[in-house]
């Protein structure tokens, strides 16, 4: 049938209706671009301000533990390790929250009022009250070192529940349309997206490191403050069309609800008699006694073949982690001047991320190029492993600057007021393990991204990357996990107070000991991933299913479907 024809409405009247192929003029292009653009501003100003706000916690929390509440090197670590693990959970659990109980609205403005109040208690907790608040008798008011450290971890937990929630409603990853990209489009965005993510962190650690340490001290922490409330403006400005709603499609909770019926139906068919069955998850069907319906196992199952991805990316993570901690630490004790000036820790932390700033462009670069003449890219699975290879190096290297750094003689160097021995050695000499794990990243975060979005189907793509989250902010816990164990199984000389008197260069070892044997692992199970090119199908009642494809493709025989799609209906 050609444009034009006439045809008759079902309904028999005689109305006539004319298909054309050509599409409605928008008479208002100008005002709907001027609104998108808008809405683009709002959430790159929001986006900004919350990333000011976690990094202005995050980029010197180790030596305000240490030196302001005189926490010891390996309890400083953790506790720093423990907020941006739970930073990176809070998104996955507020979403659900968010799905379930309130509308997404009330929840980003709760989530807003929460991080507002995290941040103003930190400035609380780190205020020079000796420097400001003296009574009529001359006697200093100072918070008592309890108070202070209620205030303190009460702050960082309202503050971890505020940025997962706005990083859950407000334009997750699964609010880009995605599902008509081929796996070299969604590789370059991802690439894209993760260069734009940390082109922003290098600029916020090269402002908030400098002003936190050198300018301002303690007083630093107000940039969080400072930062929360103009995005809590920009919020308010945009609330209706920043928010986010998800495909429903699945949970964590359904999830894990069928591994547990799986699990009770399994034990209950070695007590009793009943037929068998191709897995153990499709005990939990309901044809087969179980609570769920097919089309939740099934997805399950899908999720299943991802799970070896998730459970090896928890070391990678525990590796990463160790820029903020262990990495920290090191450069803490090294000399910091540079021609008299005394440079912020975290400024070490721009190395690691000047790699990813110039590797993403050149990985597009190389992929167009060989897709242009023909050649296939090198798998996501084989870059993951490479990534992996690069964070056990990284740290191996770790542990063979911290034998060389103790070779220096110690030298006094002043932090945040007070007189610290470290080594002679400068701070610069220990780039190559920074440039080591931002190699890493580069390569593993994109690729990870791109597996978990092109090997399920589209309905349950926001859970399996709420999986990918799940194990990054996990990594973090476990590399917390990993400090406390080395510090009391080695009687603190794993994780000294003092790094000269101890072996942190154990730990390092230790730690890339574990990569190595967590890369052999993922090396051995990547021939799962190789092959993308067929991508998951949506699971679910096989005669709708089929009516609902046969009506798709009639429709778009007679070239009437331009905004429908399957996917929507399923």
């Amino acid at each position: 049938m050609v444009a034009g024809d006439l045809q008759r409405l079902p309904e028999g009247r005689g109305r006539v209706r004319r298909i054309s192929q050509t599409p409605p003029v928008d008479h208002n292009p100008p005002r709907k671009s001027h609104k998108k653009l808008q809405v683009v501003i709002c959430v790159l100003l929001v986006e900004l301000c919350e990333r000011f706000s976690f990094f202005g916690i995050v980029c010197n929390m180790i030596i305000f533990c240490t030196v302001k509440l005189g926490y010891d090197n390996y309890l400083a670590a953790t506790v720093n390790l423990c907020f941006i693990g739970a930073s990176t959970l809070t998104p996955v659990l507020v979403g659900w929250f968010a799905e379930t109980c309130l509308e997404r609205t009330k929840v980003l403005y709760l989530c807003a009022l929460l991080h507002f109040f995290g941040t103003a208690m930190l400035p609380v907790v780190a205020f020079p009250f000796e420097d400001f608040y003296i009574d009529t008798h001359h006697m200093t008011h100072k918070l008592k070192p309890l108070e202070q450290q209620i205030l303190f971890y009460v702050g960082l937990l309202a503050a971890a529940l505020g940025i997962g929630g706005i990083r859950a409603v407000l334009c997750p990853l699964g609010a880009y349309s995605l599902q008509s990209y081929n796996q070299h489009q969604l590789l370059s965005f991802f690439n894209w997206f993760y260069w734009l993510v940390n082109l922003n962190s290098m600029v916020v650690f090269l402002g908030i490191a400098y002003i936190q340490q050198s300018v301002a001290q303690n007083l630093g922490f107000l940039i969080p403050f400072t930062s929360v409330l103009l995005a809590l403006i920009a919020i308010h400005m945009m609330r209706n069309k920043l928010t986010y709603k998800p495909k429903k499609g699945g949970s964590l909770l359904t999830t894990l609800g069928v591994f547990l019926n799986s699990s009770k139906m399994c034990c209950l068919h070695y007590r009793h008699l009943s037929g068998d069955v191709a897995s153990w998850l499709d005990r939990a069907k309901e044809n087969n006694g179980g609570r769920y319906s097919e089309t939740d196992v099934e997805n399950v199952k899908v999720l299943m073949k991802l799970f070896p991805l998730y459970g090896l990316q928890l070391l990678y993570r525990a590796c990463m982690a160790q820029i903020p901690s262990g990495y920290y630490i090191q450069t803490m004790n090294s000399n910091l001047h540079l021609n008299n000036v005394l440079l912020p820790i975290a400024a070490m932390n721009v190395v690691s991320i000047l790699p990813l700033l110039l590797l993403a462009p050149l990985m597009e670069f190389a992929a167009t190029c060989l897709l242009s003449v023909a050649k296939t890219p090198l798998a996501p699975a084989k870059v993951i492993t490479l990534g992996h290879a690069c964070a056990a190096l990284s740290v191996l290297v770790a542990g063979l600057f911290e034998l060389h750094r103790k070779t220096y003689p110690q030298v006094e160097q002043t932090l945040s007021g007070k007189v610290l021995h470290v080594s002679s050695m400068p701070c610069f000499q220990l780039a190559p393990q920074y440039i080591l794990l931002g190699v890493a990243e580069a390569l593993v975060t994109p690729a990870c991204s791109l597996i978990s979005f092109q090997l399920t189907p589209s309905h349950i793509r926001g859970i399996s990357l709420h999986f990918l989250t799940l194990s990054y902010g996990g990594g973090c816990f476990l590399g917390a996990l990993i400090v406390q164990l080395g510090y009391f199984c080695s009687g603190g000389n794993f994780y000294p107070s003092t790094l000269h008197d101890g072996n942190l260069e154990r730990f390092f070892f230790l730690l890339a000991s574990l990569m190595a044997i967590n890369t052999l692992v993922f090396w051995k199970v990547s021939y799962r991933y190789l092959d993308l090119s067929v991508r998951g199908k949506a699971v679910t009642s096989g005669a709708l299913t089929d009516k609902l494809l046969r009506y798709k493709a009639t429709l778009s025989f007679y070239d009437t479907v331009e905004h429908l799609s399957i996917d929507s209906v399923l």
